[in-house]
């Protein structure tokens, strides 16, 4: 296994060195760091660590994953662990990542929700805390998935799952993050879970409020397209020829 690191950043400079000290540097075959086009310092530090940087037109959340994703697996790796640039993420459970890998999981996303409460004793704010069950609900329902948190910022991929996705046109933004947990249910690829820990105190990168509104909307019409997929109406995300 070539388990790399991808740091993802973007206008973060006085974050991502916390980032960087909290990795558990052996774990992982190699780690690297995709850009989204910051205008601050963040390339300066992130090179001062000898992290290969690979900066990218800003698109967004979705874009700035998928072209770090890309990039990690021409390099060689098998299996990849995003990490986000303001260092919120416990990361001393790669080793019960590794194990799951090694089992055959394809998309790992870590459950922030393992003890109901245990994101609020972590700092995270009440409407985002009722925002993240009340999407994960819909999410879980909608795709017939089990997993209490559909939204985290920790995860794992697959090589196999990369090579799923990545020719279909999703969208560079937040709504990335769940139109591939949909693609990955359709194609029945081995989406599993595992216990995390975020840390909302201090300072943080957070989706802003109004990504609410967005969000309902973009669960709604993913599992929609989810659903008459499933029927064999292929659009949008869904849509072969997009591919």
């Amino acid at each position: 296994m070539k388990l790399f690191a991808l740091i993802l950043t973007y206008n973060c400079e006085h974050l991502v060195q916390k980032a960087i000290d909290k990795i558990p540097k052996n774990k992982f075959y190699k780690i690297i760091c995709s850009d989204d086009e910051s205008s601050d310092q963040t390339e300066i530090v992130v090179k001062k660590n000898n992290i290969d940087f690979f900066k990218n037109k800003h698109s967004g959340y979705g874009g700035n994953l998928f072209h770090g994703l890309k990039k990690a697996f021409e390099m060689g790796a098998t299996h990849v662990v995003e990490i986000h640039g303001d260092g919120q993420y416990d990361l001393n459970k790669i080793d019960d990542v590794t194990i799951l890998l090694n089992k055959g999981a394809d998309l790992i996303l870590g459950n922030r929700f393992f003890k109901l409460t245990e994101p609020l004793a972590h700092g995270m704010p009440f409407h985002i805390y009722i925002g993240n069950l009340f999407f994960s609900f819909i999410a879980r329902v909608g795709l017939g998935l089990p997993h209490r948190d559909l939204f985290p910022g920790f995860r794992a991929y697959s090589s196999i799952f990369f090579n799923t996705i990545k020719n279909y046109k999703l969208s560079k933004g937040y709504q990335f993050s769940f139109e591939i947990i949909a693609l990955s249910k359709f194609y029945n690829l081995n989406i599993m879970s595992i216990d995390s820990i975020c840390n909302y105190k201090g300072d943080r990168k957070t989706a802003p409020i109004s990504y609410v509104f967005k969000g309902i909307l973009n669960i709604i019409v993913t599992v929609t397209l989810y659903r008459l997929a499933k029927k064999n109406f292929l659009f949008s995300i869904f849509n072969n020829e997009n591919k």
